[in-house]
């Protein structure tokens, strides 16, 4: 009798244990490089990312500091593959645009910014700091198979990948057959009370979402989705909320929810008829910085086609020729030259931005 009461204890507290454990974590999106030399210089996948001299100051530096407003998991992400690509550390400071963009102004005007690289979205945003000064110009030895447009202010800064915004929806609550395929969809009064949209103020993604709604849907299509939605913050506070059933179905960005998904979260994504929206991020090398060769090894992994690899792998658009559009979950993104992809470009962004942002405000009744 002994004896089993012992063993019904461990049983028990081993069961508690089980349950009181964390979950095992997610395994990476990304794929490891296949081949890594480290000595004497750096080549991943058989392309060099830093010639001797280069790759010796980038190791005595140790690491950088980035200034990032990547999404937090997204750029873990790809921070995790660089650290295990490279060993060098990265110190990351995280912001969304809006607030990373009144942060650089601010620490820069002042002579205390302390970013090695910085990367941002928004057309405006990071052409006002590239006037202000923030950015070192510099030319990326890895920078080959461009496609257009990728290049600004003589290498001041460049166009590193670019995410995919469209709408998605909780599985657990939704039956695929049920599931919303296109954009007119989300206006059925089945929808009313259970849509998300991220405020149009939050940063580029969401003003470019806003440029392609009312250019592709129309504004009454936009007044139409308002009085049936809540609006978020941010794209993470809407994405948690339709992980979590707070609502049903939302705007999202594919790379977010992939992520998502691979933690178990219950939201998938769309790929609907009228179209999605690929917006830009930008990175460059900042002016201020102290690791000077360890940021420029940054650069140089980014535009590599090992780094570009990786954007791909999360769900983001290559800006390489030689890298294919993603497929994310089983589902082949269209190329990037599809009609169905409208790219925000910079000059339409610094355009329609102001008008843009004003109306969406209007529509849904928002103030900043």
């Amino acid at each position: 009798m002994k004896k089993f009461s012992t063993l019904l204890a461990a049983l028990v507290v081993g069961a508690g244990l089980a349950a009181c454990s964390p979950p095992p974590e997610a395994p990476p999106l990304a794929k490891p490089a296949e081949s890594i030399q480290r000595d004497g210089e750096l080549v991943i996948d058989g392309e060099t990312i830093a010639d001797p001299a280069l790759w010796k100051a980038a190791q005595e530096e140790g690491g950088l500091v980035l200034y990032s407003g990547y999404t937090q998991d997204s750029e873990a992400s790809v921070l995790e593959q660089f650290k295990a690509d490279t060993g060098l550390d990265v110190k990351l400071i995280r912001l969304t645009p809006n607030r990373l963009y009144e942060r650089l102004v601010a620490e820069y005007g002042a002579g205390k910014l302390n970013a090695d690289v910085v990367r941002i979205s928004d057309a405006g945003f990071v052409s006002g700091l590239s006037k202000r000064g923030v950015f070192a110009p510099y030319t990326p030895s890895t920078a080959v198979n461009l496609r257009d447009d990728v290049v600004f202010d003589g290498g001041a800064y460049y166009r590193t990948f670019d995410p995919i915004y469209t709408f998605g929806y909780n599985t657990a609550m939704i039956d695929k057959d049920a599931a919303p395929t296109a954009w007119k969809s989300l206006l059925d009064k089945r929808w009313d009370g259970k849509l998300g949209i991220a405020q149009a103020g939050a940063g580029g993604s969401a003003l470019a979402l806003t440029r392609f709604q009312r250019e592709v849907l129309g504004d009454d299509y936009l007044r139409d989705y308002a009085g049936r939605t809540r609006v978020f913050d941010s794209l993470g506070a809407e994405l948690d909320a339709l992980a979590r059933g707070e609502i049903e179905a939302g705007t999202v960005v594919v790379s977010s929810v992939n992520i998502a998904i691979n933690e178990n979260a219950p939201v998938t994504f769309v790929v609907p008829p009228e179209g999605v929206t690929a917006y830009d991020y930008y990175t460059g090398l900042a002016s201020t910085a102290h690791n000077v060769a360890a940021g420029k090894v940054f650069m140089n992994w980014n535009l590599s086609k090992r780094g570009q690899n990786v954007m791909r792998d999360i769900g983001e658009y290559s800006v390489r020729a030689d890298v294919p559009a993603p497929e994310v979950r089983g589902v082949s993104l269209p190329d990037f030259d599809d009609p169905r992809v409208h790219r925000i470009t910079p000059a339409d962004s610094i355009t329609h931005a102001p008008d843009d942002q004003k109306a969406w405000n209007a529509i849904f009744g928002y103030n900043e």
